[in-house]
């Protein structure tokens, strides 16, 4: 039911009934837009001022009401689960301390506030340094595989940088005792910006509904403080480099989704770009029908808040990707686990030019994804922790584990369970490996089919992934005899004989019918 006419002084969130597929293209680029939309029911999710509630009510809009904002100003004490800027830098560098062979702290460049601090809009406003958590063993030598994983290009979206570095802690504190987040900080590389936009997030944590950076970009004439509809600055997920301009982006200084004067135009866009081009080669051509190739490395991953959702380009049009057949199964890889709709951003919600994800896919070929997490952008805790960050730890472990080679392994069966007989042991002592081969786990949950196999092999390797120079690989047998189920329970015999004493690492991995390796799972066993 809705609640009746709007109050002065609130932020209506709005259902928006749109008249075809170019209505629903304008009020993206005209109003403020969510990450929400059904296209079969017609709908759009939208942050409304009570003026503009009005303008389209008299336009003949059906507008469902969801919820008003009228609680006024709150602070980010209200929501105690997210940490501020400050607090996350400082639990940044705390990791470092904690973990100086496994973490480092990289500067990447300055937020807009930091350039211009003695600038009428930087005044009393220092800004910050925009700060990258690396993970990795220092005393493994590379190269190896890359995942970076950013939060908080927009700024009110609480979720993404609290998930983001939650997420890094998980690795760093299970290192040592999680095989898996042991392996993969010996083997791997994680860097994580917690904040692409800090300077916006102080204003948020107020909070205003500010999405975008502090660049007033010679304005004069935005709302100040800043409201849902009217605010100063550019919408740094329009101003990357890759299809700029286009679909989805406009040129109105105070709108939500104003792209900036010029391509990369902000301090925070062209730092994420030099960034990421510093830590993956280009491995697409310069066609927007070049596929990388099958084999590319690295994965990426931008967090956002709200209506849960997996999205891979193309976000600038509907044209299919090149490598869409390899972004869509990792992708339901994902919506197995967060149970989100996995989609192409273009097709499944509206356009949007210049964002990160197309950035980093179109330019360097890797595997790119936006997660829209949670039902808020300022999610209460009690939600945040219970639905929102239970569901996605596990996605982006698994976005780890496929990072490199995200369009080949995601195809091939996980291998789960994997246990030993006992440990520790001593050496001479025979140990029985068991697993679980899975072809199954995919959900796109709504957005088509995951074609699946019958298992046909599995594998291990002792304290050395498959891929690593002068590797032994020991087959597997299935536990019933034959290989012929999506899912099967395998089995190995493992001698110790000789083996050194001290903690091993057993890394297994399984193949289906039609010829892909998964990605590994591992276990301890340790010699006495």
């Amino acid at each position: 039911m809705d609640p009746g006419p709007p109050s002065s002084n609130e932020v209506i969130f709005s259902r928006v009934y749109y008249k075809d597929v170019d209505d629903l293209q304008r009020i993206a680029e005209e109003l403020d837009v969510l990450e929400e939309a059904d296209r079969q029911a017609g709908w759009v999710g939208v942050l409304l001022s009570p003026d503009q509630y009005d303008d389209l009510l008299a336009q003949g809009y059906r507008i469902d009401v969801v919820m008003r904002d009228r609680t006024g100003l709150r602070t980010i004490t209200n929501y105690s689960c997210y940490r501020t800027v400050e607090e996350t830098q400082a639990a940044m560098t705390a990791i470092v301390s904690a973990h100086p062979t496994l973490a480092s702290v990289v500067d990447i460049g300055d937020s807009w506030d930091k350039i211009t601090p003695n600038t009428p809009s930087g005044a009393d406003r220092p800004g910050y340094d925009l700060l990258v958590l690396k993970l990795t063993n220092s005393a493994i030598s590379g190269p190896k595989p890359v995942f970076f994983l950013m939060g908080a290009i927009h700024a009110r979206e609480y979720v993404t940088a609290e998930t983001a570095l939650r997420f890094a802690e998980q690795l760093v504190n299970g290192y040592g005792t999680d095989p898996d987040a042991t392996w993969l900080l010996d083997h791997h590389e994680i860097h994580v910006l917690t904040h692409t936009n800090p300077d916006g997030r102080k204003l948020a944590e107020q909070g205003y509904y500010q999405r975008k950076n502090r660049d007033p970009v010679g304005a004069t004439s935005c709302s100040n403080p800043p409201t849902s509809s009217n605010q100063y600055g550019v919408d740094l997920n329009r101003n990357h480099s890759f299809k700029y301009g286009g679909a989805g982006t406009s040129t109105s200084k105070c709108n939500q989704l104003y792209r900036g004067p010029s391509a990369a135009s902000e301090p925070e866009t062209t730092a994420v770009q030099s960034y990421l081009a510093s830590l993956y080669v280009d491995q697409r051509g310069p066609l927007d029908t070049d596929a990388a190739p099958a084999d590319a490395t690295g994965l990426m991953i931008s967090l956002h808040s709200y209506a849960p959702q997996v999205l891979y380009p193309w976000g600038w049009g509907t044209a299919t990707a090149p490598n869409a057949t390899g972004l869509a199964t990792l992708g339901r890889r994902f919506g197995y686990h967060n149970g989100y709709p996995v989609c192409q951003v273009g097709v499944c919600l509206y356009l949007a030019s210049g964002t990160t994800d197309d950035w980093a896919y179109g330019t360097l070929g890797i595997a790119s994804y936006t997660f829209e997490m949670g039902t808020a952008f300022f999610q209460s805790c009690s939600s945040y922790e219970s639905t929102v960050l239970p569901v996605n730890l596990p996605a982006l472990h698994y976005a780890f584990k496929a990072a490199r080679r995200p369009y080949q392994t995601p195809s091939g069966p996980e291998s789960l369970s994997v246990a030993v007989s006992a440990s520790p042991v001593t050496a001479g002592t025979v140990v029985t490996l068991t697993a679980s081969a899975n072809d199954t786990r995919y959900n796109s949950n709504g957005y088509g089919t995951e074609p699946t196999q019958n298992i046909a092999a599995a594998r291990y390797s002792v304290d050395a992934p498959s891929w690593s120079a002068g590797v032994t690989l020991i087959s597997m047998s299935a536990a019933d005899g034959t290989f012929n189920a999506t899912t099967e329970g395998v089995t190995a015999s493992i001698d110790t004989t000789g083996w050194s004493t001290g903690r091993h690492l057993i890394m297994v991995e399984s193949q289906d019918a039609a010829g892909n390796w998964g990605v590994p799972s591992a276990v301890f066993l340790d010699i006495q």
